[in-house]
């Protein structure tokens, strides 16, 4: 598990790293892609490894493990960031993301209404 996690790290440090350096080549002062680069990492180094015949099931399963909380940790952290991007920017942008919510559970509805043999 630890050898899964160091690739991983080493991944998203390189993918940061990058990220930053297009960010100054950009002139923009942040990170470009920093993630994108990561994952970018990550799929070349796991060939790599595959390839020498490095790559094992502790090595997966470090990474798997890191893998099942990523997702719920990001999806958590933009998702805080757009609530408060959103309230800080007016009533535009709250009725902009209140409205497609809406026009969701309407078309859900229609379409179980429509496809649910037991309303029939």
């Amino acid at each position: 598990m630890i050898k899964g996690l160091a690739v991983l790290s080493f991944s998203f440090l390189l993918g940061m790293w990058c990220g930053q350096l297009l960010g100054a080549w950009l002139a923009i002062n942040t990170n470009v892609g920093g993630v994108g680069f990561a994952m970018i990492f990550l799929l070349l180094s796991k060939e790599f490894l595959s390839r020498k015949g490095w790559w094992s099931g502790e090595l997966e399963f470090g990474i798997e493990f890191w893998n099942k909380l990523y997702i719920p940790v990001v999806i958590a952290m933009a998702a805080s960031l757009n609530v408060k991007s959103a309230l800080s920017s007016g009533w535009l942008a709250i009725v902009a993301g209140i409205l497609p919510v809406l026009l969701a559970f309407w078309v859900f509805k229609a379409l179980i209404g429509k496809f649910n043999p037991t309303q029939r």
